[in-house]
């Protein structure tokens, strides 16, 4: 019989906490008795309520994230609030967080795929639901458009886009405040229009430790990536004019203190490449830019493993008595043996 099988033969009630191994993720620990029939979940498992929804038979391990809707206080709306959906990894441990900026468009394939891809690795992500956001609509859409080809880029003085990236702001603020968030490693992903307004976010915020840019459109005014003092990651096609005079701008630009320009070009690439449901969908240029960004976030933001400690009183390994590698081991010359003196005494 096993330790914790000892243990749930005590009078453990429905709710009674003991020492065990939880049936989701096998990990001994804590838990809480669901049921009398040994059915035990760890505590984390249970404030999640993941015994309620989920279909996995006990000894399931536990999913990688979970998804939410939420809402956010912001002044940016009427109501003072605004929808969004957050991912969050199951590790409790403190994750990095990573705002998606969409445009006006709302979540698309490529917002979604991107947070999927965070999540699994595990950082804290949000995405603002500006498609279920009051006092958004289309007026803020034509004003990315206009500024975009009538100005030489997306203008940042327009009264709407002050507006989005207000609400970006706040949506950054309300994911750093999360229970399980890390503030201290921040990271921005935007694609197109989004793309150009994570660059005007990341400006106004030098606590952003890392900026991925996926196709964005120029901006108005063309030096603003010179307040951006987080390494940028450029991703945009060969043949994609607006995000090739994006891409001219950041080069053209001097950069802050800190910041680096990494550039990723598919070849034949278009605007839009990496949305699923777009015809400019590439599987193979996609799946390769993906890995490109994870990396750039994970070595920017993602800590480094931790070293195995050093077990005290362990004495190194022995020298080896292997004879090839002691020919190869230069050898010290043995000291010559003294001279001898000659002696001075009378005979």
């Amino acid at each position: 019989m096993r330790d914790d099988d000892k243990m749930l033969d005590l009078p453990a009630e429905f709710g009674s906490g003991v020492v065990g191994v939880c049936d989701i993720c096998g990990t001994r620990q804590a838990v809480i008795i669901l049921s009398k029939e040994r059915y035990k979940l760890c505590v984390i498992d249970f404030l999640n309520k993941t015994w309620l929804k989920s279909e996995k038979k006990p000894g399931a391990p536990a999913p990688l994230y979970r998804s939410d809707r939420v809402w956010f206080e912001t002044e940016a709306t009427p109501s003072g609030k605004a929808p969004a959906i957050v991912l969050s990894p199951t590790k409790t441990v403190k994750h990095p967080v990573l705002l998606v900026t969409p445009d006006v468009y709302g979540i698309t394939t490529t917002l979604l795929d991107a947070a999927i891809r965070f999540a699994r690795e595990g950082f804290e992500v949000l995405i603002p639901d500006v498609g279920k956001t009051d006092a958004i609509g289309p007026g803020h859409h034509v004003a990315l458009r206009a500024g975009s080809r009538l100005s030489g880029g997306v203008s940042l003085r327009s009264k709407r886009v002050v507006g989005l990236l207000h609400l970006y702001t706040d949506a950054l603020a309300a994911l750093r405040a999360r229970d399980m968030a890390d503030p201290a490693r921040t990271g921005l992903f935007g694609s197109s229009y989004g793309g150009s307004l994570a660059l005007a976010v990341a400006a106004q915020d030098p606590k952003v430790g890392a900026l991925v840019l996926a196709y964005p459109h120029p901006v108005s005014p063309p030096d603003l990536s010179k307040l951006v003092t987080a390494p940028i990651l450029f991703v945009g096609g060969s043949n994609d004019r607006a995000a090739q005079r994006a891409k001219e701008q950041l080069r053209s630009t001097p950069r802050a203190a800190g910041s680096t320009l990494e550039l990723l070009e598919p070849t034949g690439a278009r605007h839009g490449f990496l949305a699923r449901d777009l015809s400019a969908y590439d599987l193979d240029q996609a799946e390769q830019a993906w890995s490109r960004v994870l990396d750039f976030v994970k070595q920017r933001l993602l800590p480094p493993p931790p070293k195995p400690p050093t077990i005290p009183g362990v004495r190194p390994a022995p020298p080896s008595t292997d004879p090839l590698a002691a020919a190869a081991k230069p050898s010290r010359a043995a000291p010559a043996a003294p001279a001898p003196v000659a002696s001075t005494r009378a005979v």
